[in-house]
């Protein structure tokens, strides 16, 4: 098998468009991280696990995707993208499995949202990477600039969405709920897993492994000082818009709570995905005005959520969505654009790695709010993340006028 992942495939006429089985593999992987987000209210009233509880599962997650967005692109670009990218489907499958058959007890639990977090922070890292390779010559001769980039995002949304709409329409209407999501995620993955070791090899070379774990052009000005403050903001719309709204207005929707939350989801990344195509004319080499637009999105997005909370309005919650979908595609567009144009050829994926680890921190938001509910209440906290994103606003705008050069 080693030698099998290992060995080099050089010649693209091998497939006539290879980036599609990336594209795949990327896509099931994100599927397995964002098929648990609709049964958040299902494990709350069925197994009953607090507010405080299921949103500590995301954080979970979070610890799982930390080390694979830091380590899986210095291990891609020493052995190579397939044999990783390899390992993160693998960890998907796992995920599901131990989801699927070990119970609904806290442990397994944990153990499930950890290894998807696997997953999908190597997915993502790798993937976004590789779906770069491979959309320009000599393996795509038709794809422009921002092909790579768009590939990538509009996989991810697609996947998220996916996961999402299944694993919800079976926990609000179908029968073994919190069983049959991971299980057919399993049926439907296992094929697809294969196409990724016929995937022509972009990377991989030798030396120490040491030496890759450093990312330099994570310290570049325009990096810390653009990228990183947008990036949390691309995670804190989708945590607040379907893993934390539909618990705050679990009351109002009733019975179909968990029909709500999967709608929430999907109008979010389908916005999402509608928007990318269109995103790279608002991105600008010479200023951060597609970042800038995004969070903007955002934010309006977080003070709509607060309303809908206030009034606890369900229609509110369906246009948060709406809007929170905008900022995301648009953003992840922008952000995956400002990496590789910042980023050389050594540590794209390095540079990939630590923009999705920081931009993976916005996943702690409903935690973190769900904590402050308890003494504050659930509107306050809201309205106090409303004007941390102006004040984040503020600084990508003074950043943009700077024109901090991308290289």
């Amino acid at each position: 098998m080693t030698a099998t992942l290992l060995a080099p495939v050089t010649a693209p006429a091998t497939a006539k468009r290879p980036w599609i089985s990336v594209y795949a593999v990327m896509f099931f992987s994100t599927w397995a991280g964002n098929q648990f987000s609709p049964l958040l209210l299902l494990y709350k009233q069925r197994e009953h696990y607090s507010a405080f509880a299921v949103n500590g599962f995301l954080g979970v997650y979070v610890l799982g995707l930390g080390p694979a967005f830091l380590l899986s692109g210095a291990l891609s670009d020493r052995y190579g993208r397939r044999p990783v990218m390899f390992g993160g489907v693998l960890a998907a499958l796992a995920a599901s499995t131990a989801l699927a058959f070990g119970g609904s007890g806290p442990l397994m639990i944990c153990v499930g949202r950890f290894l998807a977090g696997i997953a999908v922070g190597t997915a993502t890292c790798v993937g976004t990477s590789w779906l770069k390779e491979l959309s320009q010559p000599p393996y795509d001769l038709r794809a422009d600039a921002g092909s790579g980039a768009r590939r990538a995002t509009t996989s991810f949304a697609l996947g998220s969405a996916t996961g999402a709409l299944v694993a919800g329409l079976i926990a609000q209407w179908g029968p073994w709920a919190l069983q049959l999501p991971y299980l057919i995620h399993v049926v439907l993955t296992v094929p697809f897993a294969w196409l990724v070791l016929r995937a022509p090899e972009t990377a991989g070379s030798p030396g120490p492994l040491s030496g890759r774990l450093r990312v330099p052009a994570a310290g570049h000005r325009r990096f810390v000082r653009v990228v990183a403050v947008a990036a949390p903001w691309l995670f804190v719309a989708p945590s607040l818009t379907y893993g934390y709204l539909p618990v705050l207005l679990e009351k109002t929707t009733g019975t179909l709570g968990i029909g709500y939350a999967t709608l929430l989801c999907v109008l979010a990344l389908g916005t999402s995905a509608l928007v990318q195509p269109w995103a790279k004319r608002l991105d600008r080499v010479d200023s951060a005005r597609g970042l800038v637009i995004a969070i903007s999105v955002i934010t309006v997005g977080v003070a709509l959520a607060a309303a809908a909370n206030q009034l606890q309005s369900w229609m509110a919650g369906l246009a948060v969505a709406v809007v929170m979908g905008g900022g995301i595609g648009v953003g992840m567009v922008s952000g995956i654009l400002e990496v590789q144009r910042i980023a050389g050829p050594s540590d794209l994926a390095g540079l990939t790695g630590v923009f999705y680890a920081i931009a993976y921190t916005g996943f702690l938001t409903p935690t973190l709010l769900a904590a402050m509910a308890g003494t504050t209440g659930t509107t306050g906290p809201l309205l106090g993340l409303t004007a941390l994103g102006v004040l984040c606003l503020l600084a990508l705008v003074t950043a943009g006028r700077r024109h901090l050069p991308a290289r």
